[in-house]
């Protein structure tokens, strides 16, 4: 064999040894994430830094100029994905069934929201969000849990400070978070025998679009509040109203605490992320005003002596 024949067939031996390198890794040992509502906010700034450090992630979205941009980015695959819909849920079960990489976590993000006073507030409204922020995360999460029990992965809810706190005109949002918080707590128990991880991440005010979401769904159904028992309530809050949230902070730090609680070595059960102390100090506030309230009337009533050794003994399961 001559020489420059050899030196040929050498080098297509070797490009060929690389190229089947490169697919075996990105089939088998590139760890792949599912991101539901994908399209914007903080499930579009999960995706890109995921993505942006190497591991693959399916991001889930309905129109479809949200998929081809999401398609055109490195690491991504778009998945046509309703959370209501479960065709194509089982149909995102199947493509990434067939993607080869297995699935290692789970991001349940998608989310709506709805502001209205609970006596008010219509039936078929309390379905809709109900029916993404709660059978959404259900849904989602029955439909992919196989891959995630194969894996030993993890599964991270984006929940909500308001998941803890509530008040006027937050009741239908702040129910739909309160119960990812048993989501959470029920998953996680439920989860361990099978060495899978699940959090709640609990994010402040960023920057989404949640709010003209909400904006939009009210201007299509011609929302008036002028015969409402709370008119003066609702003009108060429209006149402060804006569904363009730009002056809250990008959500930079939920997308770092999603990635903690997908590959920390020690996940934490929640993880409250917040663009400012005071978001902070309300929640922690709420959760010990509560315990307060629970103990004011019980029969067995801690004094606070025993309540700071519980605090203690708590604190201490947390480090």
């Amino acid at each position: 064999m001559k020489t420059h024949t050899r030196n040929m067939y050498v080098f297509v031996l070797f490009s060929m040894a690389i190229i089947f390198e490169f697919y075996a890794q990105t089939s088998t040992n590139q760890k792949a994430i599912l991101v539901t509502g994908a399209s914007s906010g903080i499930g579009l700034k999960i995706t890109e830094v995921l993505s942006s450090k190497g591991y693959f992630v399916y991001a889930g979205a309905r129109k479809q100029e949200d998929l081809d941009r999401l398609n055109a980015m490195k690491n991504v695959q778009s998945i046509q994905l309703d959370v209501n819909n479960w065709d194509e849920i089982n149909a995102a079960v199947e493509t990434v069934k067939t993607g080869n990489r297995g699935l290692y976590g789970l991001v349940n993000n998608a989310g709506v929201a709805i502001l209205a006073p609970l006596i008010e507030v219509e039936e078929d409204e309390l379905d809709y969000i109900f029916n993404v922020n709660i059978y959404g995360p259900y849904r989602i999460t029955k439909a992919f849990a196989p891959l995630i029990i194969e894996s030993k992965g993890r599964i991270a809810t984006i929940s909500s400070i308001s998941g803890i706190l509530s008040g006027s005109f937050f009741g239908p949002y702040s129910m739909s978070k309160h119960a990812m918080e048993a989501f959470t707590d029920a998953l996680a128990d439920e989860m361990k025998k099978f060495g899978v991880s699940v959090s709640a991440i609990e994010p402040g005010n960023y920057n989404s679009k949640i709010s003209e979401t909400f904006y939009n769904r009210l201007k299509a159904q011609g929302f008036k509040y002028d015969n409402s028992l709370y008119k003066k309530e609702w003009e108060g809050l429209m006149a402060g109203f804006t569904p363009d949230r730009s002056r809250y902070k990008n959500p930079d730090e939920v997308a770092a605490a999603v990635e903690k609680a997908l590959f920390s070595e020690n996940p934490k059960r929640r993880y409250m992320v917040v663009p400012r102390e005071e978001e902070g100090q309300w929640t922690i506030t709420q959760i010990m005003r509560e315990m307060a309230q629970l103990n004011e009337n019980q029969a067995y009533k801690y004094d606070r002596e025993a309540l700071i050794k519980i605090l203690d003994q708590v604190l201490a399961e947390t480090e």
